[in-house]
């Protein structure tokens, strides 16, 4: 594969692509093509502050109500939201509000599916952050009741909606990296550089009392009960399976993601290691992990790490490298690189064009066209599967081998126990 010759199709490609784009229809659906959509916010702090700051930059939306387990968080919400719309600490009393089109579910992972299945019960069509939910079981149910009730569901994997993402998946696809047999990826930082207290300094807090204005039974919900303590709590949620799926679900389940879309999602094992070698402070979830996944054609490797944030490829942070017989590329948020196996000294580099904002109008528009997007639901189910089994096969210490048609762990039965959990009165009667 030549340097000019990979110059010249991918020009070809990009203006291919640009051409293409301008011949899409204008949305029509239940939402006229012209309407602007209801919004209601389900958690307002972290990442649905900057979806609700985008959303309205964007345009095209109305937004109507928001909703906090924390009053501070929800005073915020609302003032960013301008103000006038109606303000809940219960996200099911949001769900009443009939003029409410779509709502926008963004609370710690274990809250991620009983509001979509919920919301999908109301009527409501769904933008759900990833991973899509604490265990399979529960992902599962979501996709259920997404289908029962034939609501649009988006999941937040916006790599899909970035144009230099896009490039890269149609160039492996064409096969211009010739046989790809290895891909490996990577997340690592010093607990995202705050140095060795890592955020809110990862110490040795003692259990507490919640803060005021937050209704901490409800923040549980389905969880198991547990006295309140600042590591278990807002962000640092994160390092507790009770919570979540460590950071191979909040930022691992990104990258499988886009592995998975561009090369296939036959899982068929996986095995992982590591350990909490240097956070040990009310948290569980490892500090120090490796992962290997086996596909019928390829392997992945993934590694992550918090107590150190030296970059294994130029100053990335995360990555993913596709390993092919005639190159090799290096893609992130940032850019791809491309590099010729004959002429690894003159690589391609092809900045990012941005994703957040096509993410979002893709379901925008998907709502008022009632037409899936390539994140809907049942792929956002199938790549968090991968960060969950990768879970399961750190807890264990075991090789997990998966039936994926049957979404089963075969031949062992303590494995599969972390396939699901009895939520919490009154949370397991949905």
């Amino acid at each position: 594969m030549k340097t000019n010759v990979v110059r010249r199709d991918f020009l070809r490609d990009s203006a291919l692509g640009i051409c293409l784009a301008s011949q899409v229809a204008p949305a029509i659906g239940a939402v006229g093509a012209n309407e602007k959509v209801n919004l209601g916010f389900i958690a307002v702090g972290g990442r649905n502050t900057y979806h609700l700051s985008s959303f309205l930059r964007l345009g095209g939306v109305n937004v109507l109500a928001v909703c906090d387990v924390d009053q501070n968080r929800l005073d915020k919400g609302a003032e960013l939201a301008g103000g006038n719309v109606k303000k809940f600490k219960d996200f099911r009393n949001l769900l009443e509000m009939k003029e409410i089109d779509a709502v926008i579910i963004a609370p710690p992972d274990h809250w991620h599916c009983i509001p979509t299945i919920l919301a999908c019960e109301a009527g409501k069509d769904v933008y759900v952050e990833k991973p899509l939910g604490q265990n399979i079981k529960e992902g599962r149910a979501a996709v259920n009741a997404a289908r029962k009730y034939d609501r649009i569901v988006q999941i937040g994997l916006q790599h899909r909606s970035g144009p230099h993402f896009i490039e890269v998946a149609e160039m492996i696809r064409e096969g211009k990296l010739g046989e790809i047999t290895q891909v490996q990826t990577f997340n690592q930082w010093d607990m995202y550089g705050m140095g060795h207290n890592g955020p809110q300094g990862l110490g040795a807090h003692p259990d507490s009392d919640p803060p005021e204005g937050v209704d901490y039974d409800l923040w549980l919900g389905p969880a198991p009960k547990r006295p309140f303590n600042p590591n278990r709590f807002h962000f640092t949620f994160y390092y507790n399976w009770d919570y979540s799926s460590g950071m191979m679900g909040a930022w691992g389940v990104h990258i499988f993601d886009t592995v998975q879309w561009i090369m296939g999602d036959q899982l068929d094992h996986v095995v992982a290691s590591g350990g909490q070698y240097y956070y040990k402070h009310n948290i569980d979830t490892p500090d120090t992990a490796e992962a290997v996944f086996h596909y019928p054609n390829y392997i992945m490797n993934y590694t992550m790490r918090h107590t150190n944030g030296y970059p294994l490829h130029g100053e990335m942070d995360h990555g993913i490298f596709f390993f092919g017989t005639e190159g090799t590329i290096f893609i992130n948020r940032n850019q791809y690189e491309l590099y010729p196996e004959k002429d690894r000294k003159n690589p391609i580099i092809v900045k990012s064009r941005g994703m957040e904002d096509q993410h979002k109008q893709k379901f925008l528009d998907s709502v008022k066209t009632r037409k899936r997007t390539d994140s809907d639901i049942e792929t956002g189910h199938v790549s968090s599967i991968t960060a969950h089994l990768a879970n399961i096969a750190y807890r264990t210490g075991r090789a997990i081998r998966w039936d994926r048609e049957n979404e089963t762990i075969i031949g062992d039965e303590e494995a599969a126990k972390l396939l699901t959990r009895v939520p919490r009165e009154p949370w397991n009667r949905i």
